[in-house]
């Protein structure tokens, strides 16, 4: 657990250091295997309000699905869309959330990113859609959320931020930067006109064709 701890603290300051993150904003999570009985709903999450690069492994904070804690440190305070997340999505290994600058300005404006790079189909459909707007924190955001992933990996927080589902904390980071590439080059491509969008044909090739991205034999 204490090697989890370490390289969940790893992973957030990766965060900082790609841009995704300044300050205290954003948080982490990983899900615990190997916690006992019971332990399948568990997850580590980074603290509330604590500088990434000040984080200790005492400072990690372990959760229970029920949302009860372990730890001196009182949990991010978006910790309910991660326990809920773990529970909904059995390929979440870890989830990352960040205010990073191009994803959380187009979630400024409330908007899905469509299919203007065939890379949209890496987080799962044709789009990555933005949830509803909800007050940060609480069950209502958590719910949004909820929404706007389905079958996706990735989906915008409005007038917030972004969040991913990785197998793992460094699919997590992975992909965290892979969609603020994008949202960034979406950004870029609207300041010269309307992107010229993929239709859903050439969308549904390049999903197949991502059923076996990246894999090595």
């Amino acid at each position: 657990m204490a090697d989890l701890r370490q390289q969940l603290i790893d992973s957030a300051r990766c965060m900082q250091a790609a841009g995704l993150n300044r300050g205290t904003a954003g948080n982490l999570s990983v899900r615990v295997e190997d916690g006992g009985a019971g332990a399948g709903g568990d997850f580590l999450i980074t603290p509330t309000g604590m500088a990434y690069d000040s984080l200790l492994t005492a400072d990690i904070v372990h959760m229970h699905r029920d949302g009860s804690c372990q730890g001196h440190r009182r949990p991010s305070s978006e910790w309910r869309f991660h326990r809920d997340l773990y529970a909904a999505r059995a390929d979440a290994g870890a989830i990352l959330h960040a205010h990073s600058p191009f994803a959380t300005s187009i979630a400024c404006l409330r908007r899905d990113i469509p299919p203007f790079h065939y890379m949209i189909a890496r987080f799962g459909g044709d789009s990555v859609r933005c949830a509803a707007y909800a007050t940060f924190g609480t069950q209502a955001l958590s719910d949004a959320v909820l929404l706007a992933i389905v079958n996706r990996r990735a989906c915008l927080l409005a007038n917030h931020g972004m969040l991913v589902l990785g197998k793992d904390l460094q699919q997590a980071i992975d992909l965290g930067i892979e969609l603020e590439t994008l949202c960034e080059q979406y950004w870029r491509a609207c300041q010269l006109g309307q992107p010229v969008l993929l239709d859903a044909a050439e969308m549904a090739t390049v999903l197949d064709k991502f059923a076996s991205y990246g894999q090595q034999p």
